[in-house]
């Protein structure tokens, strides 16, 4: 047990032969004692509003485009959004009111498990929520809470179809209109493109720039209203449920009261508020994978073919071991970094790193779920009648939304030397957080400036208490040779400008972080040993398949070539953990289904 773990933290441990050892999240025994009664009672309603909603209605909503009011309905019947989004300080007194990453989290989780459309339209008012509860202008703040409590969704006006989510350039261009006696006022006009919830958002923050300030000086956040006369809602840029609007605005009246941001605080507000949304993206993946895994282990296990069972066959149980590891893997990465976010302050960081991976990583390992569970049920996952259809599309999604992949990548390079070199021999991972609390620190966040100079716990520190599982320790290994290859061999110059490069370099040093975590989170919640070893053999596996691709560089050196000939290694073989693994595995079949 870590010196920093609860007693009650510690007591939270998996039983022996618990199928997937109870990771796999299941609605029908699915429970959260850590949240309030009440919000545990509000998520396990919209449970059973999914389950009694069923299958053929999801799906035939989905196909048909269909816009979930009934479900933005319950949510305000429930108040899941009001409750969960609405920061302590603008909750009139409400201590039911706050946000909690924690409870932010489980909805993203169970929400993506039912349909990436269902968690969209949340996420996307979480990031039109993020310009106004970080503004010093009380009226807007007053407003988005009283229209969360009505049931309304929000929206985030940032990207535009010239300049995609360059805050550097935005063409909504606030023209001067005179004094209202509160402050300035504006007219604003220009377009807006990809924007959620476009449709029906009670507010729209919206970026945008000052006429004839240039430089971060002229960038400004203001509120728009979607029902506006002078609001131009062109059309739906997607075939989804989704709204993912188009949109002008054409000499749109801005009023004092609708300004958010001025100057670099609008820049700040943007950055902030991604920081605060995209770290959902990585949840709302789990919960994909975790429905898609469930009717793909059940389909398999009742199938025969050539007089033998499909999970008999020796690539069957690799594939679904392999899918297993990966899920878990993002599960425990994904809610330990929630642990790191609600302990953030101006002095600790380090979530800006975890943040990042959480949307990057744990996003691509479920392409990488979802292929694999593909791989095996084959055609069935085409199949209209399948939930399965809907995850091997909306997958894809997740990794491209909130900035690229590449975006994310050249974020965390930022990180590497201080987290590899620089550590805080007296800085501790945190406790675990999992108390109904509100974590006002991501609404005052500042500038996000000095990202180089934040101070990391020694990675290894994580890493030794299952120094005798033996992929863990085969890990530990490669971690401490890429530290010796950066210093002996690292990028020159040239290398450090080329993006294509660093991509490569950038996956071989995210596996140590994302390492860390899965260990802090498998000591504070007892993750059988078994698991975790099948884990990181399938992590020093990416890890050689990453060497072999800097080998294969344009521009890797004869240096750099021999060390990633040394770093492609195999994972100590044990078949009995394996099946020990496989079994916890296949014991998943049949164990939820949804409700036709």
């Amino acid at each position: 047990m870590e010196p920093n773990a609860s007693p009650e933290a510690a007591a939270r441990k998996i039983e022996p032969g618990t199928p997937g050892d109870g990771l796999i999240l299941n609605p029908n025994n699915w429970s959260a004692p850590h949240l309030d009664e009440a919000d545990e009672t509000r998520l396990k309603a919209m449970i059973e509003w999914f389950e009694n909603r069923g299958l053929k209605q999801l799906k035939d909503d989905d196909r048909e485009n269909h816009w979930y009011s009934e479900f933005l309905e319950m949510q305000a019947e429930l108040g899941i959004f009001s409750n969960f989004l609405t920061p302590a300080r603008d909750s009139g007194g409400d201590p039911g009111k706050r946000w909690d990453t924690t409870r932010i989290c489980e909805f993203n989780e169970l929400s993506g498990f039912y349909g990436l459309p269902y968690w969209y339209t949340w996420q996307v008012s979480i990031l039109g929520l993020g310009p106004i509860f970080q503004s010093e202008n009380e009226g807007a703040r007053q407003k988005a809470a009283d229209e969360l409590a009505k049931g309304s969704i929000f929206a985030f006006g940032l990207s535009e179809r010239a300049h995609g989510a360059d805050i550097y350039s935005t063409d909504m261009v606030l023209k001067p209109a005179g004094d209202d006696g509160a402050g300035e006022t504006f007219t604003a006009t220009g377009g807006k493109y990809y924007i959620g919830n476009g449709n029906e958002a009670a507010m729209v923050s919206v970026f945008g720039r000052v006429d004839g300030i240039e430089g971060p000086d002229g960038y400004a956040f203001f509120a728009a209203s979607s029902s506006h006369s002078n609001y131009e809602l062109v059309r739906n840029v997607v075939n989804s449920q989704s709204y993912v609007s188009q949109f002008n605005l054409n000499a749109y009246p801005v009023e004092s009261a609708d300004l958010l941001h001025r100057g670099p605080g609008a820049f700040d507000a943007a950055l902030n508020t991604v920081n605060i949304g995209k770290f959902n993206l990585g949840f709302a993946s789990i919960g994909i994978c975790e429905h898609a895994f469930w009717e793909a282990i059940t389909h398999a296990d009742s199938r025969v073919l050539y007089g033998m069972k499909v999970t008999d066959f020796p690539q069957v149980k690799q594939a679904f071991t392999d899918a297993f590891a990966r899920t878990a893997a993002m599960k425990l990465f994904a809610w330990r970094a929630v642990d790191y976010f609600r302990t953030a302050s101006p002095e600790d960081r380090r979530y800006l790193l975890f943040n990042p991976l959480t949307k990057m990583k744990v996003t691509t390992e479920g392409e990488k779920v979802i292929d694999l569970l593909w791989d095996v049920i084959a055609a069935k996952g085409f199949e209209r009648d399948m939930w399965f259809e809907m995850a091997a599309r909306d997958i894809r999604a997740l990794p491209k939304l909130e900035g690229t992949v590449h975006v994310n990548m050249a974020l965390v390079l930022k990180f590497m030397a201080s987290y590899l070199f620089n550590p805080d021999p007296d800085l501790a991972a945190p406790d675990r957080r999992q108390e109904p609390g509100d974590d006002e620190f991501l609404f005052r966040q500042g500038p996000a400036r000095g990202l180089g100079k934040i101070r990391f716990s020694p990675w290894e520190k994580s890493y030794e208490p299952f120094a005798s599982v033996p992929n863990v320790a085969r890990f530990m290994e490669l971690a401490e040779s890429f530290k010796a290859f950066l210093v002996e061999s690292g990028p020159d110059e040239t290398q450090q400008k080329d993006l294509d490069f660093l991509l490569t370099l950038g996956e071989l040093f995210t596996l140590i972080p994302y390492g860390q975590l899965i260990c802090e989170q498998a000591e504070l919640i007892g993750l059988p040993e078994d698991t975790l070893d099948q884990i990181f053999d399938v992590l020093i596996r990416d890890f050689s398949g990453y060497a072999a691709e800097l080998h294969g560089k344009t521009s890797s050196t004869e240096a750099q070539q021999q060390w990633a000939l040394s770093a492609i290694t195999k994972p100590v073989v044990d078949q009995e953990r394996f099946e020990s693994v496989w079994a916890k595995t296949r014991a998943l079949a049949g164990g939820y289904e949804m409700r036709p």
